[in-house]
């Protein structure tokens, strides 16, 4: 893929990755040795049709899922020669995950739920609820740190999630489908707080989605097709690969 002229150093590098599943007995190629670099500090989006592969990816790059072949090196690191331990322990600290479905536990309070990632990296208690609580500030949430989550609306559930993604300083958030349990005017602003949030603290995202107003925005726009990755211009072209979906 493009190396963006030597303007930002990549962050995560692909290569030859190839993903397969089994389905009614047959093998189903999902990423066919695929490459990618990725370059700290950008926002990169995925497009492609339901099932093209863009989901696998992520989970791939988050270390969640295993590839068949190749490689994956974030920050230096090839998390594809990790155990599954130790893949868990590099997402926890090196990176942050933002689903569709917000994934709040719900017996835990919004306040906990954002101080959850220092509690599981066993940082101190007090320390890592004055940072939670800062970035609950920053999402417009302060307020209700104390109530749980089915108390919220969808958006608001959301911005938590959004928040616990980010509270331990992630190299790498990864978003899949932010917005698609939203309506549109909430999309919207969900998109908006992650976009500012992520380019303010100079982070790199990689999301996908098929929101065409968030499009534009993409420093690159990346298309997953029949296993491939295919970059995309942002503009005309990328928002009529939008609404192929």
């Amino acid at each position: 893929m493009a190396n963006n002229d030597g303007r930002r150093p990549i962050l995560v590098q692909v290569r030859n990755l190839t993903k397969t599943y089994e389905q009614g007995g047959r093998q189903l190629v999902v990423l066919d040795d695929v490459d990618l670099d990725i370059f700290a500090g950008e926002f990169l989006i995925l497009l492609g049709s339901s099932g093209s592969g863009k989901s696998t990816l992520l989970n791939l790059l988050s270390g969640v899922d295993r590839a068949d072949r190749g490689t994956i090196a974030v920050n230096g690191t090839d998390i594809t020669t990790l155990s599954e331990h130790e893949r868990t322990i590099f997402r926890r600290d090196r990176i942050g995950v933002v689903f569709q479905f917000f994934n709040l536990i719900p017996t835990l309070t919004v306040l906990e739920n954002v101080t959850l990632p220092y509690e599981l990296r066993g940082l101190n208690h007090r320390q890592g609820q004055k940072l939670a609580m800062a970035m609950l500030e920053r999402v417009g949430l302060a307020e209700r740190a104390a109530d749980f989550p089915d108390r919220l609306s969808g958006g608001q559930q959301q911005r938590v999630a959004i928040a616990r993604a980010l509270v331990h300083e992630p190299m790498l958030v990864l978003a899949d489908e932010p917005t698609g349990n939203l309506d549109e005017d909430t999309g919207q602003e969900v998109l908006a707080l992650l976009l500012e949030l992520t380019r303010s603290a100079g982070k790199t995202l990689v999301m996908a989605t098929h929101n065409p107003a968030i499009v534009p925005l993409a420093d690159r726009i990346c298309r997953v097709q029949h296993g491939k990755l295919h970059m995309v211009i942002p503009g005309a072209e990328a928002l009529a690969v939008v609404s192929e979906r």
